[in-house]
């Protein structure tokens, strides 16, 4: 792998991605390099305060941006993308996060159409303290204030889909994108199948935190500048996206009914632990039906996200994932001791 210093990439504003596929890389990389990306919030920077209003400040479909994509050398499709999260640092002293009239988990939508009224339209001004490692939430029609531990994390990250598709960076699916998932913190290696020749690796949106499901559809949503370590693994493919930690492996599945995203990621989870144990295929699927968890990812996207994870000291002597990648690349990211 390379002991280079990392490559620094920071986008102007009219450099900024909205999609998955069509677009031209801005550079190249190979295996085994850092990156060190600087990338934007969900609206581009320019929701500031109470009174920007996403629908005033911002145009669809230009939300949600990316910083790439990037050619990773020698990636072909059939391959796996591994890339590891070394680090999620806010850009900023502040975050922002909104309601939407239709959009979020509670309320009318284009796919769940109701007579209800939209609703109302509001942005909440996050304090981020990197020092006390807090984020703190201020309620819009009282006093309450409430310190919350900041998590920074990567809400869209992907490659371009294959079969010549393009698909806007809201949408999350087989090539990742906007997976909004929690789980994507520092430490964390994401599994990507290469779809195009060179991968063509983009991210953004990040958020200081956020719950699980996102219900409102909106993260405190941050830009940062993230440092990752790629690695081309050569001849193995991943159909959906996987996350491995230190502690667990982690499938992906997105889709709607939420059940469709729960049952793939599941079946996911059951075929790996078993292809990385020897387990029968139902004693895998016994083991992760009562020591699995089911973190949801969204359900607000046009795509829902369910992750299906399970602790790696409860398989018997595993396998490797995808031959070491993982701690590789974390032995990588802490440098020569």
């Amino acid at each position: 792998m390379s002991g280079m210093s990392p490559f620094t990439y920071r986008p102007a504003r009219d450099e900024l991605a909205y999609t998955f596929g069509g677009r031209e890389p801005v550079a190249r990389v190979r295996s085994g390099d850092t990156l060190r990306v600087h990338t934007e919030d969900c609206f581009g920077g320019l929701v500031r305060g109470p009174a920007d209003l996403p629908s005033r400040v911002c145009q669809m479909p230009y939300l949600n941006p990316v910083s790439g994509p990037f050619f990773v050398e020698d990636a072909e499709p059939g391959d796996t993308l591994a890339i590891h999260l070394v680090d999620i640092e806010p850009a900023r002293e502040w975050g922002v996060s909104s309601t939407f009239p239709h959009f979020g988990a509670l309320t009318s939508t284009s796919h769940t159409a109701t007579l209800q009224a939209p609703l109302e339209e509001r942005v909440w001004v996050y304090d981020i303290d990197r020092s006390a490692e807090t984020v703190r939430f201020h309620a819009t029609g009282s006093d309450h204030s409430v310190d919350l531990p900041l998590q920074p994390m990567i809400g869209t990250i992907g490659v371009a889909p294959g079969a010549f598709e393009v698909r806007s960076t809201i949408v999350p699916d087989l090539h990742g994108g906007n997976l909004d998932t929690p789980e994507l913190r520092a430490g964390a290696t994401l599994y990507l199948g290469v779809n195009v020749p060179g991968a063509l690796l983009a991210l953004g949106d990040g958020h200081a935190r956020q719950g699980e499901g996102e219900a409102c559809g909106v993260g405190v949503e941050i830009a940062t500048v993230t440092t990752l370590v790629v690695e081309v693994i050569e001849g193995v493919s991943t159909v959906w996206p996987r996350i491995e930690t230190d502690r667990d492996l982690m499938t992906i599945g997105c889709a709607r009914p939420l059940e469709d995203a729960y049952r793939i990621a599941h079946r996911d989870l059951v075929g790996w632990a078993s292809d990385l144990t020897g387990l029968q295929e139902l004693d895998a699927y016994q083991l992760v039906s009562q020591a699995g968890r089911a973190p949801i990812g969204n359900v607000c996207d046009p795509n829902y996200t369910v992750l299906a994870a399970v602790d790696k000291s409860l398989l018997p002597g595993p396998s490797a994932a995808y031959d070491g990648a993982h701690a590789r690349l974390r032995q990588h990211a802490a440098g020569p001791r």
